[in-house]
This record gives structure tokens, C-alpha cells and sequence, in this order.
């Protein structure tokens, strides 16, 4: 779905010049499952994005258009309630949030759509989220900082869609840099930005196309173990207060108080954070093999310990291991199911795909589909006289 479409249907149902704003999906490099942990992520926003057109109403009246959907619903600014439909609440939850913190807003309409893969692991429900955040802090001139907007959005699937997810994914939205990676603390909120030369590879993402049951009843099981994690090793330290207080050396020495099952939790958890800070020295030394490896140990680590990768993941990132292009590969996302995210040399990332393809189609008989994505900025104001907007969305 281009702006043009979006647009379209916005003047069309409305009869009026919508304000638009973009909203990108984001990749995460390395650091999985480390932010609800108050560990350490390692985004970016790229080129895959929803546009929001989007306009007051003349009265407390809200009209919501999900054109990708084909579906519609009406609310009352005054009468937040949650949503059935479920597409809603990514939108209601925002409303919600803004409200309770005191935001004076009035009705509005909004179409949006984009061309965010759904399902395959890019949080087109941040994009939502933080879009829609950014959009009506501009509307009605609500002077928000930029945390306040990750903290409304992350709010708003916390408490109002009723996922427990770390911060990253509203973080990201809107805080991406072009051509940098967000080195994010989840404890304190602080950032570093991280250049990222990808000159000589393309990312690609191999989505399975599947996406099991488990994902959200295992993500909560997965943060509950690591609190019940955290309780085992506080009565040693009570200074942790979570895994990010936690080291290798004292998890290791003592892995006999936890059971088997909570240490593997953890230890991933430890390890995963230790790769990500070495992983951005790579990054400023421009050491992208080295980066690479360490995105292979993460797969392993969330398939081995933290057990929320599945055969179809596992399949395609041992097509990768095999293949002599590929420096780095691993599951993206919560888990059991959606994409893989691979470093290619711009040389070998035809060949790659159509291997990946064919082993896939042979192993599960489906197809897989191949995305490419580069690292562009968070959400703002969409200029479609920007040469490089009208090359991304043509008519």
C-alpha cells in the first residue's frame, strides 16, 4: 500500500487534505528477549513502513480506516473501549494512554496502511503504535518529548492490548537513524547511536511463513521465568534486581540454585547481553564477520537455551551456516515462527535466496518470502517530494 493509496482513500471518504506522517518497522540485529530483562537491543527502523493520513473531525467523533484490512470502525474520543476486532486496539490503546497522561485531544480520522509484512517479526503493532502516537502529538500540539512518545506507545500494548513486551520496538520507531543501529539500555532508557557499514551486504529476511499458537502464551511464560530467576539469585546478591545485574561468572558459579530449566533461561539472557556490547565494537571497528558470528551464537542461544526458535527458523538458518555468502543469520523476533534476518555479500544474495527457497519448499512444502531492507530513520512527517520517498512508493 503506497501514500498515494493511502491518501486517496482518505480525500475520498473525507473530502479533505489529510497531515501524513510515516511509521517504519524495525529489525533488531542482536538482543533478543533482553529488553523486558533490562538488558541491552540492537535495532534499527528501516524502509518498510505505515503511512497514516490523518485529519481533525469537527467534533469528539473518531473514524478509523485500516485500508490493507478493508475494515472500519467508529469510537467516540470519550468512549475508549477495548476492541474485538483486535486491529483496533493498537489504536485505541494510544488514545487511551494519551488520555490518562493528561493530553487534551479531539475526535480525528485516520486512514492508514503500509507495506510492513504482517506476521513476520518487523512490530507492524509499534509502528501502529508510535505512529499514531507521533501523528496526534502533532495534531493537536501536545509538545511530547521523544520518550514520552515511546513510553505512551509501549503503554498502550502493555496495558491496553495486553502484551508484556520490553520497549524496544516503540523505542526504535522513534528514535532510528539512518544507517546507525540504537544501542538501547532498557533499564535507564539511554542510547548510543551505532554506525553500521553495509556497503557490501545486503540484509535479507526469509520469512517462514508460519507463525505458531505458542508465541504469545511462551513469550509471558518466558519473562515469568526470568523473574523466577531472579528471585533465586537475589537471596544470593540482593542487589539484583534483574538478569541485567547478573555476569557470566556468577551465573555459572551458581548454576547448582537454579533448576535446569531457569538457568538455561537465564544464562541466554547473560550471554545474550555480553554478545550485543561486543557486537557493537565490531560495528565501530567495521569487523561485519565478526558481527555476523555472533548472530549465529544468538540463533543457537534461542534455540538451545531460551527454546523459542521451531524447525521452520532452524531450517533457514542452516541453509545460511552452509552458505559461503552468508557472515550472519538467526531468528528475529519473539519466536516460533515469522523471519530470519541474514547478512549477504551483495554477490551471493541471489543464490542464497533461491537455495533458502528450494530447501524450504523441499523440507516443509512451503514457500518462503524474501524481503530486503535497508536502515532508514523513525517516524516523522512524510515528504513526498523527497526524491527518495517517491523512488520507495511509486504510483
Amino acid at each position: 500500500m503506497t501514500p498515494y493509496q493511502v491518501i486517496k482513500k482518505f480525500k475520498k471518504e473525507f473530502d479533505q487534505e489529510p497531515f501524513v506522517f510515516r511509521s517504519p518497522g524495525r529489525i533488531n540485529l542482536i538482543g533478543e528477549h533482553t529488553d523486558y530483562n533490562e538488558g541491552f537491543v540492537l535495532p534499527a527502523a528501516i524502509d518498510k513502513e505505515i503511512i497514516f493520513a490523518i485529519h481533525p473531525s469537527d467534533n469528539n467523533s473518531c473514524k478509523l480506516i485500516a485500508i490493507d484490512l478493508n475494515d472500519t470502525i467508529k469510537t467516540d474520543i470519550s468512549d475508549i473501549k477495548y476492541s474485538k476486532k483486535l486491529w483496533p486496539n493498537y489504536l485505541l490503546g494510544v488514545i487511551d494512554q494519551l488520555q490518562k497522561n493528561g493530553a487534551a485531544i479531539g475526535g480525528f480520522n485516520l486512514v492508514f496502511g503500509g507495506n510492513i509484512p504482517i506476521g513476520a517479526g518487523l512490530s507492524s503493532s509499534a509502528a501502529i503504535e508510535g505512529g499514531l502516537t507521533y501523528a496526534l502529538d502533532q495534531l493537536f500540539d501536545l509538545n511530547l518529548t521523544k520518550i514520552d512518545l515511546v513510553k505512551i506507545a509501549h503503554k498502550a500494548e502493555n496495558e491496553f492490548v495486553g502484551l508484556r513486551c520490553g520497549i524496544m520496538d516503540q523505542y526504535i520507531n522513534i528514535f532510528g537513524e539512518k544507517n546507525k543501529v540504537l544501542k538501547i539500555d532498557c533499564r535507564s532508557l539511554e542510547y548510543e547511536y551505532v554506525p553500521i557499514n553495509l556497503d557490501n551486504y545486503k540484509i535479507v529476511l526469509l520469512d517462514t511463513q508460519v507463525k505458531h499458537k505458542l508465541q504469545s502464551s511462551e513469550y509471558n511464560i518466558r519473562r515469568e521465568q526470568c523473574e523466577e530467576g531472579i528471585k533465586i539469585l537475589s537471596r544470593v546478591n540482593p542487589k539484583i534486581k534483574s538478569l541485567r545485574d547478573v555476569g557470566l561468572d556468577f551465573i555459572n558459579s551458581h548454576k547448582d540454585r537454579l533448576p535446569e530449566l531457569l538457568f538455561k533461561r537465564c544464562s541466554y539472557v547473560v550471554n545474550e547481553n555480553q554478545r550485543l556490547l561486543e557486537g557493537c565494537k565490531d560495528l565501530r571497528t567495521n569487523n561485519i564477520s565478526a558481527f555476523g558470528e555472533k548472530m549465529f551464537q544468538s540463533h543457537y542461544g534461542l534455540r538451545d537455551e531460551y527454546e523459542v526458535s521451531c524447525k521452520e527458523l532452524d531450517i533457514l538458518v542452516s541453509v545460511a551456516e552452509d552458505h559461503p555468502g552468508v557472515i550472519g543469520a538467526r531468528m528475529m523476533g519473539g519466536g516460533f515462527g515469522g523471519c530470519t534476518i541474514n547478512l549477504v555479500k551483495n554477490e551471493d544474495y541471489l543464490d542464497f535466496i533461491d537455495l533458502a527457497t528450494k530447501t524450504y519448499k523441499d523440507k516443509t512444502r512451503t514457500d518462503i518470502k524474501a524481503y530486503f531492507c535497508s536502515i532508514k530513520n523513525g517516524t516523522s512527517t512524510l515528504n513526498l517530494e523527497d526524491n527518495e520517498t517517491s523512488n520507495r512508493f511509486m504510483y
